[in-house]
């Protein structure tokens, strides 16, 4: 019996751990390919509005459009013609969720309203801890996610060459395209079961 009740157990917690599997994402750029971990553990807001768009195909064919060496890289927003798109309702800021802007971390970017996040997202090249809750505005940026492979295409992308575009600074000179970004399947399989 008491055999019986450890294998249960041991299939219950693996059960229970398959259920909380972060989704993975994979970013196809014309610089090479970024993989994220999202973290709808703790951030579920975030990562529930940024897997949406993700699966809505939102993010295919839009540019890291800022793009500043030694801070970040941002993007989910314009298209190659810097037009912007059209976004779904903005969200809730969950910055108070513990996460940090460290490297290689994603967090939502948004305006001075502490709550006006929808697609856009920027990926930290360096630990940006002013940017923590709770920064200056007594808000933060929101973390909710991580970059788990591809994190050298990510500073090659912090590293090519920037200028003004319209009203916009810091922009490609030659634009860095987000081809296309899915949720990886496997991750989604382990997470259902």
């Amino acid at each position: 019996m008491r055999k019986h009740l450890i294998a249960f157990v041991a299939l219950a917690t693996t059960a229970l751990s398959a259920l909380a599997a972060n989704p993975m994402v994979e970013l196809k750029t014309n610089q090479g390919e970024i993989v994220v971990e999202v973290f709808a553990d703790k951030a579920p807001k975030s990562a529930e509005n940024f897997v949406q768009y993700v699966k809505d195909g939102h993010y295919n064919g839009t540019v890291f459009h800022r793009v500043i060496d030694g801070f970040m890289i941002q993007g989910g927003g314009f298209d190659t013609d810097m037009k912007q798109k059209s976004t779904r309702a903005p969200i809730e800021n969950e910055a108070k969720n513990g996460l940090k802007n460290e490297r290689g971390t994603l967090a939502m970017a948004r305006t001075a309203d502490p709550h006006s996040a929808s697609s856009q997202f920027f990926i930290n090249l360096v630990p940006n801890t002013f940017l923590d809750y709770p920064s200056r505005d007594g808000w933060g940026y929101a973390v909710f996610g991580k970059v788990v492979k591809g994190m050298d295409v990510v500073d090659k992308i912090g590293k090519v060459a920037t200028g003004n575009r319209g009203f916009h600074q810091n922009v490609p000179v030659e634009a860095v395209v987000v081809e296309s970004a899915r949720v990886l399947e496997a991750a989604a399989k382990k997470a259902a079961k």
